[in-house]
């Protein structure tokens, strides 16, 4: 299951880029696209920083 998850928010963060590109591209509102890629950096951040070893592996 440890691996499960961070594979699930990279697969999150690439349907979210997916969305910013097609935001972008249908001119949606500046925030919609803005607050799309915030979420698509933090999906990916999150799951790279939770493959990374840490203290307690």
């Amino acid at each position: 299951m440890g691996s499960v998850l961070p594979m699930l928010l990279l697969i999150l963060a690439g349907v979210l880029v997916g969305g910013v590109w097609s935001l972008h591209r249908q001119g949606a509102p500046r925030s919609a696209v803005v607050i799309t890629a915030l979420l698509a950096v933090v999906a990916t951040v999150g799951g790279v920083l939770w493959l990374l070893p840490g203290e307690g592996s």
